[in-house]
């Protein structure tokens, strides 16, 4: 993987601005570690920085094409999983290669379908290609938002980049935030709206979205979307599709030129990944897990963490065989990078759920520079609560934030009033929901599951991958999702709900399509999350941060909240806040340290308020 940013400029000529764009790209060099390009246009300038996986040689960047019809530049950051296919059809139309890498056939298929190429595409990508004749921009974000397109656009001139930091380096951007972004952040977060860059001016190029940049302006438009219709397999049939679907994407995605392994939980989507890369391995899969320090003394089982992974880890280890890498994370260490977590991701996070994943992503990258990993089975197979009760899919919002009422008891009387937290989430959730695409003559039930499914895709599943995006790439490590393939999120998104819980099971029928890749005991485990500490002591030094913080005259905290209730959660370990923050698991400390994550990220950032 890699980092892209530009500067489109129809103002003046931007030749002479290699400082500021040289700015720019040192801010992505975590992501690209391997190499450093520009190319300046007289209107544009492209930057990029390369993680090398295929054809170190091959794959420069940008990277530039001189054909009979005109000149082409590209800077990419992805992976293509259908390279050698779509090679062969651009070769019959008459073009040439001269190397292995994906990023020439992205290119060429730009050069080829122009504003189509996107749909020939099965991958992970964000690109912008500069056509020196038209003198215009194209760029396209892979279909479920795996890589990330940050933009600002104003007076003339776009900025882009893979994260935010690359745009907040261009000196004509500031990191302002207004009440619209305020509200977003303490109504939804560490969750985003499709489309936001949170920051004034900023904004996403939202998941299977194309834009083009002229003279007269930004023209954005989505090239995919899930389409709603009758789904007519049995069910013996909707399993067997689903494991050739499944394993062929596996395969596809096992392609490097680097060392390779798979990130292993002991659940059934990481077991699975982890099983199928063995049938196709000509060596010995290396797998990899996170534990924290003395867990095994604190852990206590509860109805969203119902087992310890540890035992499943080693039991699916053994069975497949696997040189096993267990990576275990000391409490202090856990404290410590809640900051380098915020500067990762710019933004405040899940707490030591990201500060452990990038720790976790840099001990990985160590040894191995691609990973595969198994977020999106429970988004598109309805593996939550939330799709399972009824009073969850009928309830407005979003049913991983459960908090909004008790996240505004916590601001200060002034804030609530301008801020409306709770009218605010639900508005956010009205407008992703409107987008469902319908099929008539669906009852009312059904409806709102598909509604649910489209909520978790567009929102929850994003957050998600955004997570996994940041930390990973801030330890120059590529790691890859399987589950995230759109062959594979179309064809679930239309299998009936009786089916997808097949055997009264959550994703009864991705469990089905696995026998005989895993253990019965293994595939048919109840789900567990993303591990989490429960040690005293983490609780113990994310207390002492937020003291630390609170005690600052500088602080945002006694701006926003409540110093009283702020001291109490101190006091309390957390627990005077009654729900998780976000999702399942956020929750005591880990409000604590998304707390600690606010008030570096305003100070680190020096954000200020445009209200």
């Amino acid at each position: 993987m890699c980092g892209i940013t530009g500067w489109i400029s129809w103002k003046r000529p931007l030749t002479s601005e290699w400082q500021t764009i040289e700015k720019m790209v040192s801010t992505l060099g975590k992501r690209g570690p391997d190499a450093f390009g520009i190319k300046a246009m007289h209107h544009a300038l492209f930057g990029h920085t390369r993680l090398t996986v295929i054809d170190p040689a091959g794959g420069a960047q940008p990277m530039n094409i001189k054909t009979a019809a005109g000149e082409y530049t590209l800077i990419y950051n992805g992976e293509l999983y259908n390279t050698d296919e779509l090679r062969n059809e651009l070769k019959k139309r008459g073009h040439s290669f001269i190397s292995r890498s994906d990023t020439e056939v992205v290119l060429r298929a730009y050069i080829e379908w122009r504003e189509e190429c996107p749909v020939h595409f099965n991958g992970i990508f964000a690109f912008a290609v500069w056509d020196h004749k038209r003198e215009e921009c194209f760029g396209a974000r892979d279909r479920l938002g795996v890589k990330p397109f940050f933009y600002a656009e104003k007076e003339g001139e776009l900025i882009f980049g893979s994260e935010l930091k690359a745009i907040l380096a261009h000196p004509h951007q500031r990191a302002l935030i207004t009440r619209e972004g305020l509200q977003e952040l303490l109504s939804i977060g560490p969750a985003r709206k499709p489309g936001s860059g949170v920051f004034k001016g900023i904004n996403e190029l939202r998941p299977a979205h194309a834009f083009k940049y002229t003279r007269t302006g930004l023209k954005k438009w989505r090239y995919w979307n899930v389409k709603s219709e009758n789904h007519t397999h049995n069910e013996e049939e909707t399993a067997v599709y689903l494991r050739e679907l499944f394993e062929d994407t596996v395969s596809r995605q096992l392609v490097s030129d680097k060392p390779i392994c798979t990130f292993l939980s002991g659940g059934v989507d990481s077991s699975a990944i982890s099983a199928a890369a063995v049938a196709h391995l000509n060596e010995k899969l290396h797998t990899c897990s996170i534990s924290y320090e003395e867990n095994d003394l604190h852990y206590k089982p509860d109805q969203f963490k119902p087992s310890d992974d540890g035992p499943w880890i080693s039991q699916m280890s053994a069975h497949l065989s696997t040189v096993h890498h267990d990576k275990v994370i000391s409490q202090s260490e856990l404290a410590e990078r809640l900051k380098d977590a915020v500067r990762a991701h710019d933004l405040p996070g899940m707490a030591d759920i990201d500060s452990s994943l990038l720790w976790f992503c840099e001990q990985v990258k160590k040894d191995f520079t691609v990973a595969l990993s198994g977020e999106c089975a429970d988004e598109i197979f309805g593996g939550y609560p939330w799709f399972q009760r009824e009073e969850l899919l009928m309830r407005e919002g979003f049913p991983w934030i459960t908090s909004v009422q008790e996240r505004e008891t916590l601001l200060q009387p002034e804030w609530r009033g301008k801020l409306l937290l709770a009218d605010s989430m639900i508005e956010q959730s009205r407008m992703i929901r409107a987008e469902t695409p319908e099929f008539d003559g669906e009852d009312e039930l059904t409806q709102k599951r598909r509604e649910m499914a489209y909520l978790n895709m567009t929102s929850f599943m994003t957050t998600l991958l955004d997570r996994k995006d940041r930390m990973s790439m801030a330890a120059g490590l590529e790691v890859r999702v399987p589950f995230a393939d759109h062959r594979i999120v179309e064809y679930a998104w239309n299998i009936p709900w009786e089916m997808k819980q097949l055997g009264g099971r959550e994703k009864g029928i991705l469990r089905k399509a696995l026998e005989g890749l895993l253990p019965d005991e293994v595939l048919y485990r109840k789900k567990s999350p993303y591990p989490k500490t429960y040690h005293p002591a983490y609780t113990a030094a994310v207390k002492h941060m937020l003291s630390e913080a609170l005690s600052k005259s500088q602080s945002v905290l006694p701006e926003l909240f409540e110093r009283a209730n702020l001291e109490e959660l101190i006091q309390t370990d957390g627990a005077s806040f009654k729900v998780p923050w976000f999702g399942q698991l956020m929750k005591g400390p880990q409000l604590i340290a998304y707390l600690v994550q606010l008030d570096a990220w305003f100070d680190m950032y020096g954000v200020k308020f445009d209200v």
